[in-house]
């Protein structure tokens, strides 16, 4: 059968490139004619030195005293140049770093933490000698590769990553309260604590059930989340006026303004305005309004799955889930975590208090 596409003409070899087994085969035949080594570099096209370290590769060792000397072999020196270039590559990335890894793996199968986070908090808290962390990306990579004993479904959002869309504003059709036009500038910026989102996280739709209330400081990112007996507006109240009592006089200062839905469980939100607390509310299908509660929300998910019954978790244990998230150090915040940004701005809050009694 006719070969119409193919070709006999081996292409040359340019100047540089590593020597190919012809002409391997071109130096023995040169080398049994007792051609020096200048002169075999000049038939092939190369540097003298290459031509005796191919000599030295492909030639065997004499093992005694008896018998003639070892030939130079070009399918010897093939075979060995292909299990050198085996080995030459750059050393792994993830090679001399398995004390971080043990402890990656650690805090992403006990505490949901993220790749990204347990680097950061490695080289701020120093943990490992700085060689020894690799970076995110390459973490990443590795995980993609299948070089890391976890797999990409235990990484939070690893799997659920989405292209952000441009949105249109949408004007409310029923008024709950403020827009979140009105709202001071300050507040998106993160300029200073005491600015709270609000949002509901549901288990079964079908169906009344208990739901989780979720507030977010947006300055710490420290987030709250309290278990109540329904989605409606008697049951957040209920909740907010028991942070009321816990927080006293100092409510008002804690919590400076809340952003909300239109949700209906919000309805009664704008009560807390009495105490002195602006309340503001987004667009209808705007929660990219709300951006810091909605992530938090998602990392919620990580302990709740969609789907799963609220009614399973004590209150206890919602709380718990809460206390994990603040636990977990945030690239945004310089790697320290909601917990102890909030504590200091807590401290504050109670310091002030403490200044004016003594006075």
């Amino acid at each position: 059968m006719d070969q119409l596409n193919s070709t006999m003409i081996t292409p040359d070899r340019e100047r540089g490139q590593h020597l190919r087994f012809e002409e391997r085969c071109s130096i023995r035949i040169f080398k049994k004619l007792g051609y020096s080594l200048r002169k075999i570099a000049q038939q092939i096209d190369c540097s003298p030195s290459t031509v005796m370290y191919e000599l030295r590769r492909g030639t065997g060792e004499r093992r005694g005293s008896r018998g003639r000397f070892p030939q130079y072999s070009a399918r010897r020196g093939q075979q060995n140049y292909e299990i050198n270039r085996s080995r030459c590559h750059k050393a792994h990335k993830i090679a001399g770093a398995q004390p971080f890894l043990e402890w990656m793996y650690g805090k992403i199968k006990h505490h949901k933490w993220s790749l990204d986070a347990c680097v950061g908090y490695a080289k701020r808290e120093q943990l490992f000698p700085a060689e020894q962390i690799p970076c995110t990306k390459t973490l990443y990579n590795e995980l993609w590769a299948g070089n890391l004993e976890i797999h990409p479904a235990d990484v939070p959002e690893a799997l659920s990553r989405k292209s952000h869309k441009n949105h249109r504003v949408r004007q409310n059709k029923h008024i709950l309260g403020k827009s979140i036009e009105e709202r001071p500038e300050e507040v998106m910026e993160r300029i200073h604590c005491g600015h709270w989102e609000i949002d509901t996280v549901v288990g079964h739709k079908s169906g009344k059930e208990s739901v989780v209330l979720t507030l977010l400081e947006k300055k710490t990112d420290y987030y709250m989340a309290i278990k109540i007996p329904g989605k409606d507006a008697d049951s957040v109240m209920t909740a907010l006026e028991v942070l009321r009592e816990e927080y006293q006089e100092h409510f008002t200062e804690i919590f400076q303004s809340i952003t909300a839905d239109n949700g209906n469980e919000f309805a009664r939100l704008c009560e807390m305005e009495k105490y002195g607390i602006y309340v503001y509310f987004a667009h209808p299908y705007s929660s990219w309004e709300r951006p810091q509660n909605e992530r938090h929300n998602r990392i919620l998910r990580r302990f709740i799955p969609k789907g799963a019954s609220i009614e399973r978790y004590s209150a206890e244990q919602i709380c718990s889930f809460a206390d994990e998230i603040n636990a977990l150090p945030r690239k945004a915040l310089g790697y320290c975590t909601p917990e102890e940004l909030f504590e200091k701005f807590l401290d504050q809050v109670y310091s002030v208090d403490k200044v004016q009694s003594a006075s």
